[in-house]
């Protein structure tokens, strides 16, 4: 496999790079342009250009056009938030969406030029909720057949859902019960399938939200936390599901699902993980290379789809979420 390099968002530590296969890491840092000990909730690479990356921080927002070897603060309206969760779109990449939240207010915003300039949206969200206190939006979707639709999850207040480009937004009520929502994500498959994922359940749409099934996770899942939901590029029927035992948790496993939701399988990890599995990513011009991490920053790599995985010898902070990108 040709070189690529692995970004990891962490808690306090900022992001972690490795541009050698996870032979050596470089914590990112005001050296490299981003303040210090950061707190990156969220990274996201360019569908086109995967060079160019972003990542959600408790400072706002910052981007690279180096796979993360050096960073630039983006001067926008974001700056004074903590942003939890990023999505651009991949048929145009101009199209972005960021969420926040805690410490901060949750709100939406929407960039229409590539990151360039920012406009909030209303959507609604609640200024205090059970469990956290102020909300977080800890989720951003694009149905990649409907551009139009878009997904957003929040803990603690549920689920929000545009059907014009981000400009409206309307609540999802009664169908998910639970509005703690860890992730959001849509697969196209066939059939094209909405995910929400809850801190005790994952339910699934087959109608663009107006009908809900829950899988049923206690029944058929080893543990019942589940936490983020990820579909591989160019994989339109195959998902991952991330899952512990609670939170921060104790074990953890990474779930693989490929017929879109119907059934599921846990994939070996060859060392057992010290706290919940929290996020899944995979290379996006190489599927097959994928990377996953506990919350307490134990660290995999498969290279074969999620069949076999091995564990890395970097052992980090709190994993956030992660990226593989081409060198």
């Amino acid at each position: 496999m040709d070189k690529m390099v692995m970004l990891i968002g962490t808690i306090g530590q900022g992001v972690m790079r490795s541009s050698d296969n996870g032979e050596s890491w470089q914590r990112i840092g005001i050296y490299q342009g981003m303040h210090s000990d950061a707190m990156v909730r969220t990274l996201a690479h360019h569908p086109q250009r995967p060079e160019v990356v972003y990542a959600g921080t408790d400072k706002g927002l910052y981007s690279s056009d180096n796979a993360g070897e050096s960073w630039t603060h983006v001067e926008s309206p974001l700056n004074p938030y903590a942003v939890w969760a990023l999505t651009i779109d991949s048929q145009n990449p101009e199209i972005m969406f960021a969420g926040t939240g805690t410490p901060c207010r949750a709100t939406v915003f929407q960039s229409a030029d590539g990151g360039s300039s920012w406009e909030e949206r209303q959507a609604a969200i609640a200024d205090e909720c059970p469990n956290v206190g102020i909300p977080r939006i800890t989720g951003i979707a694009i149905d990649p057949v409907n551009h139009d639709n878009v997904w957003v999850g929040i803990e603690v207040d549920g689920v929000r859902c545009s059907g014009d480009g981000g400009k409206t937004w309307k609540a999802i009520n009664g169908a998910i019960p639970n509005p703690d929502v860890h992730s959001v994500a849509v697969a196209a498959g066939p059939p094209k399938t909405t995910f929400v994922v809850v801190n005790n359940e994952v339910y699934t749409s087959t109608d663009d939200g107006n009908t809900w099934t829950a899988l049923h996770v206690r029944e058929t899942f080893p543990w019942s936390y589940p936490r983020s939901i990820f579909v591989p590029p160019d994989q339109p029927q195959t998902v991952f599901l991330t899952i512990g035992d609670s939170t921060p948790g104790r074990i953890g496993a990474v779930m693989r699902s490929k017929d879109v939701g119907k059934t599921w399988e846990s994939l070996p990890l060859p060392t057992p993980p010290n706290s919940a599995m929290w996020s899944v990513d995979a290379r996006p011009d190489a599927p097959d290379v994928m990377l996953a991490g506990s919350r307490y920053g134990y660290l995999y790599r498969s290279d074969d789809g999620g069949d076999t995985w091995r564990k890395l010898w970097r052992e980090l902070s709190e994993i956030n979420s992660l990226l593989a990108i081409p060198a």
